[in-house]
């Protein structure tokens, strides 16, 4: 089963996802997010140098993980129609030098 390229979908409208993940990546760019992921590591730090139950570790570390994973399918959301972008500019580039 194939699945089509996001940036060939045609259509001027956008998928729920993809308006989701805009949202999320522009989150993602603030300083919210990053005091949040400071937060996040500064409580595992604290969570090992306290030496809490095993539990919490655990806790600190699947969230963490969850968090990575969450990015890591954001950006590879994006980088599809950025590349289409870049080519189709280069493409009009092109064009006009001809």
């Amino acid at each position: 089963m194939s699945f089509p390229h996001p940036a060939d979908r045609g259509g001027d409208g956008r998928r729920t996802f993809e308006r989701f993940a805009e949202g999320a990546s522009r989150f993602t760019s603030s300083p919210l997010f990053f005091l949040l992921c400071v937060a996040l590591v500064t409580s595992m730090v604290m969570v090992h140098a306290v030496g809490l139950a095993t539990e919490w570790q655990v806790l600190t570390g699947d969230c963490m993980t969850a968090l990575t994973l969450l990015r890591l399918a954001l950006l590879r959301d994006s980088e599809p129609g950025a590349e289409r972008a870049i080519q189709r500019k280069l493409d009009a580039i092109a064009a006009a030098l001809l």
